[in-house]
């Protein structure tokens, strides 16, 4: 029996968690999404020998994918509604569920 993870998933979890966004494609217009922001998101990376690595925080949006007419990408912009803070989208990654994570690179305060 297959899950229908944007329905039953993600959809949900983007309902409760998730506010409003201004999305602005590159050379389109803005359209309003609904997205889990976190300004705050740690990553860590182990270099080949994982004896060391490097941990980097920066702001992501969790996304719904079926909320765009094409896909997130690299140097698309966005506004965050509650801080009114703008991004830039600087990596895309999808999943397999129908979502996807925008690692985001800040612009400007409100």
């Amino acid at each position: 029996m297959a899950v229908d993870w944007n329905g039953l998933v993600i959809g949900p979890l983007v309902g409760v968690f998730g506010e409003p966004v201004s999305y602005t494609p590159q050379g389109g217009e803005a359209f309003q999404i609904t997205g889990v922001f976190d300004d705050a998101y740690l990553k860590e990376v182990l270099f080949e020998d994982a004896t060391t690595g490097v941990t980097t925080v920066s702001a992501c949006l969790g996304v719904q994918l079926s909320q765009f007419a094409v896909a997130p990408a690299q140097n698309d912009a966005m506004t965050v509604q509650s801080t009114g803070a703008s991004y830039l989208v600087r990596e895309v990654r999808v999943d397999s569920r129908g979502g996807a994570r925008l690692l985001l690179s800040k612009v400007s305060l409100p």
